[in-house]
């Protein structure tokens, strides 16, 4: 089912997917149309009953069904404040290590790739990889496909790429759709050269149906490439930045941005999500091939700032 995405200014928008222009195409499931179910009332599991499904969302158990509406409600709270968000979870540094990811995958150096960037509404990572193939490699043919759950973080991205020469062109696409079950029929089966999610994929409900779909989305010999805040290595750098986490980032998201709320779950998401050597794994177990299960050359993924963010990167033969 396609739902059209109303932005500021948009151009009209057909009713068939087909016809409608590359720069925008909404998709979404009946399934998310749900009305947002309400957030459990303790980390202790409250409100949930023995015989459903649960996950985590930050620090409190909830049902399955019941995080998606949470994560989106977060998000729509955040994404007129994202960059904001992502200064004060990561020092700042979150632009130099997006620059880093960029880098490492050398879009365009081997000719033009069909990109898909998942959980990227603000588009902030597609713009890096279509800048980085246009000025390394005089590479204007490589496209992106900016895909996110969150229509509020797709009106973000788009706004910013009105400002770019990359506007109104087939080089940039943004498609609402779930990470965890892209429909066939817009995105089929081994299409995409290079898949990239940042800082996305802790925040999905079931992250092995989110590696099952870049898999699947794929072509063989493609990439799935992975930025994450991750699981510092230092003890005593990780109880400083625990510390800085818990104390200041939440406080920052009152006086930045009028929401303690979401800072603390984004805080505890990162706490919640597996540590660099788990993740690597579940990445294997997808399918892909990857390093070895430690850090640096050789191995599966390349911590930066001694594990605060990580690397991972696999290909699917």
């Amino acid at each position: 089912m396609h739902r059209t995405l109303r932005l500021a200014n948009p151009r009209p928008l057909l009713s068939s997917a087909r016809a409608q222009p590359r720069h925008l195409v909404a998709v979404r499931h009946n399934h998310q149309n749900a009305s947002p179910a309400p957030a459990a009332s303790s980390s202790s599991g409250a409100n949930v009953s023995n015989d459903q499904r649960t996950t985590h969302f930050g620090f409190q158990t909830v049902p399955e069904e019941a995080k998606e509406s949470l994560v989106r409600n977060v998000f729509d709270s955040v994404a007129s404040s994202y960059d904001v968000m992502n200064d004060a979870m990561s020092m700042g540094v979150h632009r130099l290590w997006k620059d880093d990811f960029v880098a490492r995958l050398k879009p365009g150096a081997r000719g033009p790739l069909r990109c898909i960037d998942v959980a990227g509404g603000t588009g902030d990572i597609a713009l890096r990889i279509l800048d980085f193939a246009r000025e390394k490699y005089a590479d204007r043919e490589t496209s992106v496909d900016v895909v996110d759950i969150n229509g509020e973080m797709l009106k973000e991205g788009f706004k910013r790429f009105k400002k770019t020469m990359y506007h109104n062109t087939p080089q940039i696409a943004f498609k609402e759709a779930n990470a965890q079950a892209m429909p066939e029929a817009e995105f089929p089966s081994n299409t995409y050269d290079l898949y990239t999610i940042a800082f996305g994929i802790r925040n999905c409900t079931s992250v092995p149906d989110v590696l099952k779909e870049a898999y699947r989305v794929l072509k063989p010999g493609g990439t799935f490439a992975c930025l994450e805040f991750s699981r510092v290595n230092n003890p005593l750098f990780r109880s400083i930045y625990d510390q800085y986490s818990f104390s200041v980032i939440p406080l920052l998201g009152t006086l930045l941005a009028g929401d303690r709320a979401s800072y603390q779950y984004l805080v505890e998401s990162i706490r919640r999500f597996p540590p660099q050597p788990e993740f690597a794994k579940m990445i294997q177990d997808a399918g892909f091939v990857t390093g070895g299960l430690h850090e640096g050359k050789g191995g599966a993924w390349i911590d930066l700032w001694d594990g605060i963010a990580s690397i991972h990167t696999g290909v699917k033969l």
